[in-house]
C-alpha cells in the first residue's frame, strides 16, 4: 500500500492506524506547503486535492479520513479496531465524524487555512477567534464523553487516532486540553506506535 501524507497532520492518526496493524507500507510525502496537493501527478491520484489519500495492494484508491480508517478496521477484525456491535461501532463513528467534521474541519481550519473562510484579511482575526471557540467546545464534549474512560468508547479505536492528532495541533498551538482529553493525550503519547510514528515524521 501507499500512504500520501504530511507529517503532522490528519494523515498522522492513519499512518498511526497502519503502525498499530504492522500493515507494510510506502509513505509519500506531501509538502502541502508548497501546493504538492494541486500537481497534476497528485490529482490524478486523488482529484479532490486532499491528505490522507491511500492506495491499496489493488490499485483503487481510497479517501477522506473517516473512510480509510473504517476500512483498516473493517479489514483487519483481530485487531478489534471496532467493538464489533452495532451500537459500539455506531459510537466510534459518531466521535470520529466528530472529531474530523468539527473540531478539524469547523475549528482548527479556520485557524490554520483562514483565508479559505474569508477573503477580506481584516476578517482574519475574527475568523481565527471563532475557530478557537469550536475547537475549546469541541475538546469540552470530547472531554465528557472521555470522563470514566481511558480511551473514546473504553477500549482502543479508530476514533482514538483521529482524537490524538487534534490533540497533537492543540498541544503544538499551546491550546489548553481540559483534564480527560489531556489524560487521553498523554496516554497516546505512551504508546509505543505513536512514539515510533512521531519519531518518523520528526516530532520526536
Amino acid at each position: 500500500m501507499k500512504l500520501y501524507m504530511t507529517p503532522g497532520s490528519c494523515s498522522t492518526g492513519i499512518h498511526i492506524l497502519l503502525e498499530e496493524l504492522d500493515q507494510a507500507f510506502e509513505a509519500y510525502i506531501v509538502n502541502l506547503p508548497a501546493g504538492d496537493h494541486t500537481r497534476p501527478d497528485y490529482l490524478a491520484i486523488n482529484p479532490k486535492s486532499s491528505i490522507p489519500t491511500l492506495v491499496r495492494d489493488d490499485g483503487s484508491v481510497l479517501t477522506e479520513f473517516q473512510a480509510i480508517a473504517w476500512w483498516l478496521a473493517r479489514s483487519h477484525p483481530k485487531a478489534r479496531l471496532l467493538p464489533g456491535d452495532a451500537d459500539g461501532d455506531a459510537r466510534v463513528i459518531e466521535a470520529m465524524d466528530y472529531v474530523v467534521g468539527t473540531l478539524h474541519g469547523q475549528g482548527f481550519a479556520r485557524i490554520f487555512i483562514t483565508d479559505t473562510f474569508t477573503p477580506n484579511e481584516a476578517d482574519h482575526e475574527a475568523v481565527r477567534a471563532r475557530g478557537r471557540e469550536i475547537v475549546e467546545r469541541g475538546f469540552a464534549l470530547m472531554n465528557d464523553a472521555l470522563a470514566g474512560k481511558e480511551y473514546v468508547v473504553g477500549s482502543f479505536s479508530i476514533a482514538d487516532a483521529a482524537l490524538f492528532y487534534v490533540e497533537f495541533w492543540a498541544d503544538k498551538l499551546a491550546i489548553d486540553l481540559p483534564e480527560h482529553c489531556r489524560a487521553h493525550y498523554q496516554r497516546m503519547l505512551a504508546r509505543p506506535v505513536v512514539q515510533r510514528v512521531l519519531r518518523e515524521e520528526g516530532y520526536r
